[in-house]
């Protein structure tokens, strides 16, 4: 039977709306580098340096092109890179040094180790068992999912967690018969995997590399700095309860709808057994892992963070467990270069003194009040985690925040928690972060299903920070 062709779709409109619809992207591209060629023959405002002003046009063209998703967000940042130099804002060595910086090297070696648990098969086996031993019954599976979410979130990317846990979700889904029109219990999995990763993965500088970018860039503008267990601490006090209150809702939202697991339990146990005992490689990477991870939180502040992590990734490949080319498949080069940039603009505000004008500018009124403008910072770090990238949203106001806190005598390292930890709590949007869109493709969640719970467990989030920041944090060094 031959193919029926379909009839071509004639476009009807006017010719210059055509052109006007297909060039729009150079159209932006051209209104942008005449506004910022007009705005750099301008004189400074007051109280702000020609460099200062030059740093902060292009930090203002950096966000719109982070934001609009004009331009991906590594060569972005690599442009701003470029730019720096170019408008005479810092020498080129020292920008180009910053690239340097040993948040970027510890990111690589963070997920260098992830891609190496994923790629010798380690995770799955974990997350297998683990479903295995305590998933009994549907509550208790659900529990599993979303703890075991969670927990591998705190030493690896959240994002690799949940890539890893959602074909073990839909092979579970799939031998329960559950239907996403008819059962809230695949629901209840799947948002288990969202909540689980999001949640888990401000506990450490593990879960994603927005902690590490933070603390690099703290550490370029005031030279202070986090231990590894220092921001565990600070973290895993809102991250525990969080976790206690975050399942209470999903049981709440998404009621059990089915009486057994058995059926998935027992398919969980055929692919354990086709997967047989630990191979050599699994056994090494465990171990490297293991002995990592205590490295980093008794020996960080000694050895350094990025030099654990680079001589971990040495000992991998010394063994022969990973290779060069299936690092390439995993590791994410884009976000490395992304990082890279950011620290260097934010390193090109503070030195010029532009990020301490526009923290005065745009928070002139709460300089009586460090909490307030925690509070402040915290909700604007929240709200703009949900439509852009949670580095870019670092990127965007730690520079303000730490100049802000400088003037106010605040300690540097809470306005730095305030952005970066709020930055990591994304729960409402398939683009918030990337475990959200790997859930929502499940086609098990609608769109309100996501946003509306996501609300509620956002405020929650924000109220559960503030009390933090406010009680607890004091009681472990860090003072408002």
């Amino acid at each position: 039977m031959e193919q029926i062709e379909k009839p071509l779709k004639i476009d009807r409109r006017p010719m210059w709306l055509i052109l006007a619809d297909r060039t729009m992207h150079y159209q932006v591209f051209a209104g942008l580098i005449i506004l910022c060629t007009v705005l750099f023959q301008l004189k400074p405002p007051q109280g702000l340096s020609v460099e200062g002003y030059h740093a902060m046009i292009l930090f203002g063209a950096t966000i719109f092109l982070w934001v609009s998703s004009l331009l991906p967000l590594a060569v972005t940042s690599l442009l701003a890179m470029a730019m720096i130099p170019l408008l005479g804002i810092m020498e080129a060595k020292k920008t180009y040094a910053l690239f340097g910086n040993e948040a970027v090297f510890f990111i690589l070696g963070a997920f260098i180790m992830a891609a190496a648990m994923s790629g010798t098969g380690l995770s799955s086996r974990l997350a297998r068992a683990m479903l295995v031993r305590f998933g009994s019954t549907p509550k208790k599976l659900g529990l599993t999912v979303y703890l075991l979410s969670a927990f591998l979130s705190f030493c690896m990317s959240e994002h690799a967690v949940a890539a890893m846990m959602f074909p073990i979700v839909v092979e579970i889904s799939g031998s329960l018969g559950l239907q996403s029109e008819k059962n809230s219990y695949g629901k209840l999995l799947f948002m288990s995997i969202g909540w689980g990763c999001v949640i888990g993965g401000i506990a450490t500088f593990l879960g994603g590399a927005r902690a590490p970018l933070a603390v690099g860039m703290l550490r370029e503008s005031t030279g202070l700095d986090f231990s590894f267990f220092e921001w565990t601490m600070a973290a895993i006090m809102i991250v525990l309860p969080l976790l206690v209150i975050g399942y209470l809702l999903l049981l709440w939202l998404f009621p059990q709808d089915i009486d057994s697991v058995d059926e998935g339990l027992r398919f969980l146990n055929r692919k354990r057994l086709e997967v047989g005992r630990m191979s050599y490689d699994e056994i090494i990477v465990a171990l490297v892992t293991v002995v990592t991870i205590l490295a980093w939180v008794f020996l960080g502040k000694q050895l350094g963070l990025a030099s654990i992590a680079t001589l971990a990734v040495v000992a991998l490949f010394a063994c022969r467990v990973v290779s060069w080319q299936s690092i390439e498949e995993y590791v994410n080069w884009g976000v490395i270069l992304m990082y890279g940039g950011a620290i260097a603009i934010a390193s090109a505000l503070e030195k010029t003194g532009a990020a301490q004008w526009l923290a005065g500018q745009a928070l002139a009124g709460l300089n009586d009040s460090p909490f307030l403008v925690i509070t402040v910072m915290s909700l604007i770090s929240l709200l703009l985690t949900e439509c852009i990238s949670n580095a870019a949203v670092i990127a965007i106001l730690l520079p303000i925040g730490i100049s802000l806190s400088k003037s106010m005598g605040m300690d540097p390292r809470v306005m730095t928690l305030a952005v970066a930890l709020p930055a990591g709590l994304a729960y409402c949007l398939p683009m918030g972060t990337p475990a959200n869109a790997i859930v929502f493709s499940s086609g098990f969640l609608k769109s309100r299903e996501m946003i509306l719970p996501g609300m509620l467990i956002m405020a929650i989030s924000w109220l559960l920070f503030l009390a933090s920041a406010w009680l607890v944090w004091p009681l472990i060094g860090f003072r408002i």
